[in-house]
């Protein structure tokens, strides 16, 4: 039974990193794909040094991307993704500077999204990959070898 609980785990957790890490996948396309429009945009958004700052967020968005993906280094990569996703709902999902009634609905929706999936990275920096990641490989084969016993050195001599 503990088997098929670790089994239903270790699936879980990678299906939820790759869930999560699906949206910022496809963030890293559109702003590779279309990056003067989007320096552009930025910078009518009021991001200060626009290019630079795209510049960051395309290699937290990889380097945050590929961790989840992974499970290699999945704290450090969930916090990556949370610094970039805290700073796009602050400049471009700022839902109490909107007056028409349409728009603070749009953006106030789109901000909840983001403190939502920004839950699901504290979690993962929280917690980690889960059994089906390279951090948690490695961490049973740490396990394993601290739990092995030791075989006992030769005596170096029979007699003194």
């Amino acid at each position: 039974m503990q088997q098929m609980a670790d089994a239903v785990q270790g699936f879980v957790s990678l299906l939820g990193r790759l869930m999560i890490a699906v949206v910022f996948a496809s963030a890293v396309v559109n702003k590779v794909t279309q990056f003067s429009s989007t320096a552009a945009y930025m910078a009518s958004e009021g991001v200060p040094n626009p290019k630079f700052a795209l510049f960051g967020a395309i290699g937290l968005l990889l380097i945050g991307g590929l961790s989840l993906i992974l499970g290699a280094w999945t704290r450090i990569g969930a916090i990556f993704l949370f610094i970039f996703l805290m700073a796009a709902s602050f400049y471009f999902h700022d839902f109490w500077r909107f007056a028409d009634p349409g728009q603070r609905q749009l953006q106030t929706i789109q901000f909840m999204k983001n403190l939502a999936i920004g839950g699901g990275l504290l979690s993962l920096a929280a917690y980690g990959g889960g059994p089906w990641s390279i951090d948690g490989w490695i961490a049973l084969k740490q396990e394993e070898a601290e739990t092995t016993p030791r075989p006992r050195a030769a005596a170096k001599s029979q007699g003194a």
